[in-house]
């Protein structure tokens, strides 16, 4: 039996498996060892896990997670897992996870589009091709700390609708000043960016709205897509904000000539069937 862990920056998905049997699943909040220290990951794991998850050695631990894309990180997420379950633990980014839950063992580009954003070309086991994300402050096009720093900018700029601006600081109860201190003050500003983001789904059909959510995905294809051989391989996406703005996406791969095989909201399925087959 193994244990297998999805985690974007907002949220970590759990799965106890015999083979490609669940057992158990659960969710903590999202582990990052960008934002978190080695006793912070380790201290959420120990206490929002339920007890199922520690009664035994398991045969490994498979974690994939944001923020896992360099030996310093990946040690800091394994020291903290070690520690918590002292079994073999095998850390690797979300992005991996993201190939390996949409393609199994098949090639294509894999793409995340959640709280932030990403993509490489797979090779059916590992990636071969990586344009760099460079995060939410200098990169993450299309995700959502994207769409919620571009929404939030316009608002405190009153360039966004006045009704628009009006309808989102009644929903949130929230005034310009609290905006910049959640985004400056306090931590993990890139998912109060993308919490906010979400408030354009509901306005779609509003004309600014949909300009906006279509030129930033648009940019995510010019400056991330394009790099790759896109018209020779499949495309992938996972994430919440690819599976909200799910019309728009495959508009914009229209208008770009890509090809957009599925869309879905989470990678642990196909994650399972992956390692089910070791």
């Amino acid at each position: 039996m193994k244990i297998i862990a999805d985690s974007s920056s907002t949220r970590t998905e759990w799965a106890l498996v015999d083979g490609t049997d669940i057992v158990a699943e659960a969710s903590t909040e999202g582990l990052n060892p960008f934002f978190q220290s080695r006793r912070e990951i380790s201290h959420c794991v120990r206490l929002q896990l339920p007890e199922a998850f520690f009664k035994r050695r398991w045969d490994k631990v498979y974690f994939y997670g944001a923020g896992c894309s360099t030996e310093e990180r990946k040690d800091t997420v394994k020291a903290s897992l070690v520690a918590q379950f002292k079994t073999p633990i095998e850390v690797e980014s979300d992005l991996l996870g993201a190939a390996r839950g949409m393609f199994i063992n098949s090639a294509g580009l894999a793409c995340i589009l959640g709280t932030g954003s990403n993509s490489c070309l797979y090779d059916g086991y590992g990636i071969v091709q990586n344009v760099k994300p460079l995060g939410f402050i200098l990169g993450d096009e299309g995700s959502g700390s994207a769409l919620g720093k571009l929404f939030l900018s316009d608002c405190l700029k009153n360039l966004a609708p006045r009704q628009l601006q009006d309808e989102f600081y009644a929903q949130f109860n929230v005034t310009p000043d609290e905006i910049m201190d959640s985004v400056y003050v306090m931590s993990l500003s890139n998912k109060t960016l993308s919490k906010y983001s979400f408030f354009l789904a509901a306005h779609l059909d509003n004309d600014y709205v949909h300009t906006l959510v279509h030129d930033e995905i648009m940019r995510f294809f010019k400056r991330n897509i394009s790099q790759y051989d896109y018209v020779n391989y499949p495309l992938c996406f996972v994430g919440a904000v690819a599976c909200t703005y799910s019309d728009i996406l495959k508009e914009v791969a229209s208008e770009f000539g890509a090809s957009i095989k599925k869309i879905v909201p989470r990678s642990m399925p196909g994650l399972i069937e992956f390692h089910g087959k070791e």
